[in-house]
């Protein structure tokens, strides 16, 4: 496996950037930390006021080159919500290729082929291919449950096979 974020206790928090619907006027509030056991956790709450309704969780980098894998791996321990795990060939493009996953309050290792992840804009599916697994340059999480709620999501590693 190749292994694009291995959370420790030394990893900085601030290679990871939150972005909440206050960029649209909203006041949901999200954080990241790296708790002691070395995860990173992405936690706060979502509100639906001033027509918001979103949290999101973003990693970008150099987009490196993964035509050889057709999988990603995550390690993360929710809290029974619903998550979007996002793709992005690169952190300049507007639209993400996104996944749905559940969690269960344990521990879990979740796969998703990358033809999967499907293209967003806004909350809207876009009428363009999936994702082609070419290149990837942003990865990142986000909450948008469409209701008022606190979330936790803890996350030990997330790679690709």
């Amino acid at each position: 496996m190749f292994l694009l974020f291995d959370f420790t206790p030394q990893t900085s928090p601030y290679t990871w950037q939150v972005v909440d619907d206050g960029v649209m006027g909203g006041i949901s509030q999200g954080q990241f930390s790296i708790n002691e056991a070395g995860h990173g956790v992405f936690q706060g709450h979502v509100s639906l006021e001033n027509n918001g309704g979103f949290s999101s969780l973003q990693y970008r980098f150099t987009p490196t080159n993964i035509s050889q894998f057709d999988t990603v791996e995550i390690k993360v321990r929710g809290d029974g919500n619903r998550y979007q795990l996002r793709l992005k060939n690169k952190p300049s493009d507007s639209h993400s290729y996104v996944y749905y996953f559940e969690t269960s309050g344990e521990w879990q290792i979740i796969r998703i082929h990358l033809e999967s992840f499907y293209p967003t804009f806004r909350g809207r599916r876009l009428s363009i291919p999936n994702f082609a697994a070419e290149q990837l340059g942003e990865i990142g999480f986000l909450v948008d449950n469409k209701k008022e709620q606190d979330f936790r999501l803890e996350i030990d590693y997330i790679g690709l096979k």
